[in-house]
């Protein structure tokens, strides 16, 4: 039996992390900022929230590893699953961008409701598709060249949804409303806006985002001069601000967007999305490694199997830190960059250049991994890339450059941990097949899923914590500047902490290079023989 995969194969594979990526990272990326300064949930709540959706993961991702194992259909184990749930986790995006009009608690309800059946979804979606790789080839090396391809895909996602989506929710947000701009002096403006409709959350800034907005009018209202202003239109009503801090100020420079709108409609496309690259990836791989012929279903062996894999509780413990890391990478990016550097945008193509750098990151992890061995290049990448994140606490708002270039370097090398992590999982399983001459794929990579949520749902805790220690308030100027500090620390040492812990877990991982070369030979013999009994 051939262990290679066609290249068409292995694009159509990484199509599936593109489109798994485009629902997790917007949800990593955009989900906090908008519930709290779009939907009106204090951080603390939203933190909470993420935590506690994560603590039953553990137990859906190892009954969706049990199913995947036992699903028997003429498309295999894994396949059908990636296409039974295409469309429900394209729905559960468009649910948890969406902004029904309840109370305080209908939103909290709402909001637990919605990011419990996106998490729910993406387990029935990304355990099967995870253990897909691992039953594609049975040649641990091929699987790294699979690995790399499935993350050229998800850093693909990556750059649609995070590259895209501020310019979407700016389309898709217009307001367009009528404008009047009166120079004053000094560089001073009176802007006058009249609302053409009902609009509630509308966000006001200029072009670059250097001016601040102070009302101009004698409603009982917060009036210190800050950067953009957030507020409810109504129709038929002007409301007018003084703006200074730009020269030379038009209409044309004024950025008024729909929040609400620009978020529902932006999450709808992207969804569509999603759902089409899921399918594709159904049409266009194939399983190939079976379990061993005399294997009986037998969960109870199952679970000790898995209880004995030393490599897989190292992979785990050390995947929900890694995990962690890049989550409050990610989660604290838009709020860094809209309330610290007061530009929104710029943190798009901020984020274009993580996936790209990431894209390098993939291709160069397969020749490295090959010669130094996984082990090492997790290790080393997590660690380097820890530290070199943890500068950022040393840039101001005038180091732009600085900041783009810690950021991009680090994300370069942590590439590499982020690669190999799914790859090493279907080395654990490998491992468990050559211990005990079972296999249980989808429940070894339901770690993978595990890992990956539970880790998001510790980043999105201390994010609301840090933040709530600080008193952040999405929707109130004065509270957003006062937490600038705790903004900063999310952005630089919180997460280089977590990332040494990672690394350190991960010296105990017993695969070595050699280790794995002995295992993948003893498979491919027995195998090997497997075939040709059933010839005789």
């Amino acid at each position: 039996m051939s262990n290679k995969v066609s290249i068409k194969e292995k694009i159509g594979y990484g199509l599936g992390d593109a489109a798994a990526n485009i629902g997790w990272r917007g949800v990593g990326t955009f989900l906090f900022i908008f519930y709290t300064d779009v939907f009106g949930l204090d951080p603390v709540t939203v933190g909470v929230l993420f935590l506690t959706a994560r603590l039953s993961d553990g137990i859906s991702d190892v009954v969706m590893g049990v199913i995947g194992d036992r699903t028997k259909s003429k498309y295999g184990k894994f396949r059908p699953w990636i296409l039974w749930t295409a469309i429900p986790l394209a729905i559960s995006l468009i649910l948890l961008f969406s902004s029904p009009d309840f109370s305080a608690s209908g939103k909290i309800i709402y909001a637990y409701i919605t990011y419990l059946f996106f998490t729910l979804m993406y387990t029935a979606n990304n355990v099967p598709y995870g253990a897909l790789m691992a039953v594609m080839s049975g040649d641990d090396k091929e699987r790294t060249s699979i690995g790399a391809y499935r993350m050229v895909g998800a850093f693909g996602g990556g750059i649609l949804v995070q590259g895209a989506l501020l310019f979407l929710i700016a389309y898709f947000g217009n307001v367009d409303p009528s404008v009047a701009v009166s120079k004053l002096e000094n560089n001073t403006y009176q802007v006058d806006i009249a609302a053409t409709r009902d609009v509630e959350n509308t966000n006001i800034k200029t072009e670059d985002g250097i001016a601040t907005f102070k009302w101009n009018d004698d409603r009982n209202l917060e009036n210190t001069p800050t950067v953009g202003k957030s507020f409810n239109m109504e129709s038929g009503k002007t409301y007018s601000f003084i703006v200074a801090g730009e020269s030379n100020l038009t209409s044309e420079n004024l950025r008024i967007i729909d929040q609400k709108r620009g978020y529902s409609y932006s999450m709808r496309s992207m969804a569509v999305v999603l759902a089409i690259l899921m399918i594709i990836t159904f049409y266009t791989t194939r399983e190939r490694i079976l379990p061993p012929k005399d294997q009986k279903a037998n969960l109870k062996q199952d679970f000790k199997d898995l209880v004995n894999n030393r490599p897989w509780w190292t992979l785990l413990i050390t995947g929900i830190f890694s995990s962690s890391y890049n989550a409050i990478k990610q989660g604290i990016i838009i709020i860094y960059f809209t309330h610290y550097l007061h530009d929104q945008l710029l943190a798009a193509s901020y984020l274009v250049g993580l996936m790209l750098v990431s894209i390098v990151g993939a291709i160069l992890m397969t020749p490295l991994s090959n010669k130094y061995g996984k082990r090492k290049m997790f290790i080393y990448s997590l660690l380097i890339s820890g530290a070199v994140i943890s500068l950022l606490i040393f840039c101001d708002t005038t180091a732009v450059v600085l900041i783009f270039t810690i950021g991009l370097l680090s994300e370069l090398i942590g590439a590499f941990f982020s690669c190999l992590f799914f790859v090493m999982l279907g080395d654990a399983a490998d491992y468990s097949e050559w211990k005990n001459n079972r296999r249980a794929t989808g429940l070894v990579y339901s770690a993978g899923s595990f890992a990956t949520k539970f880790g998001g749902g510790i980043a999105g805790a201390i994010i609301g914590l840090i933040l709530g220690a600080f008193n952040y308030n999405g929707q109130d100027a004065i509270s957003i500047q006062g937490a600038i500090p705790g903004i900063k620390m999310l952005m630089s040492w919180v997460p280089g902490i977590v990332a040494t812990i990672g690394a350190g877990i991960m010296m105990f991982y017993p695969l070595t290079l050699k280790k794995m070369a002995e295992i993948t030979s003893t498979l491919e013999q027995r195998r090997l023989d497997e075939a040709n009994k059933t010839t005789d």
